[in-house]
């Protein structure tokens, strides 16, 4: 399943799609629009590589981030909320984690978080994409998230 098999899909049903992308740092959006008419479906993208973007710019609750670190599910969850409302898109995903290649808030390098957000609710990923490069951990969760988003829209 490709990016562009996501953009049909989501063209054919008329869904929007964005993203909150940490871990990933842009790599999901810009995937998305490499392909031919995906201006009908990406609305867009925020990048909050920084925690403090996190909280100013997509509202992501500063005591969720103290109690459970930006690398965890319920930071994914909000980033995907919130930023699927900001953006008024009917679906976002979001990219949280380790890439490496160190520890990171005592969490291993290659842990993953992404959430899918949409009016139903917020469904939450967990990936562990280990003995990889920062890069290969990177490419690896966008494209499992292609794959699931395309899973959600189709299920709907």
């Amino acid at each position: 399943m490709s990016a562009q098999e996501l953009v049909k899909l989501c063209t054919r049903k008329k869904r929007t799609i964005a993203s909150c992308e940490s871990l990933t740092a842009g790599l999901f959006s810009a995937e998305i629009a490499s392909v031919s008419g995906a201006s009908k479906a990406l609305k867009g993208g925020i990048v909050t590589y920084f925690t403090e973007i996190k909280e100013k710019v997509v509202g992501v609750d500063t005591e969720v981030i103290s109690k459970y670190g930006v690398v965890s599910k319920e930071c994914a969850d909000q980033m995907a909320q919130k930023t699927r409302e900001l953006l008024e898109s009917d679906y976002c995903v979001s990219f949280t984690g380790n890439a490496g290649p160190d520890t990171m808030e005592e969490k291993p390098a290659g842990l993953v978080y992404c959430s899918i957000a949409s009016k139903k609710g917020v469904k939450n990923f967990k990936l562990f994409l280990d003995h990889k490069s920062r890069n290969e951990v990177r490419k690896e969760a966008v494209e499992i998230m292609i794959q699931n988003l395309i899973q959600e829209i189709t299920k709907e």
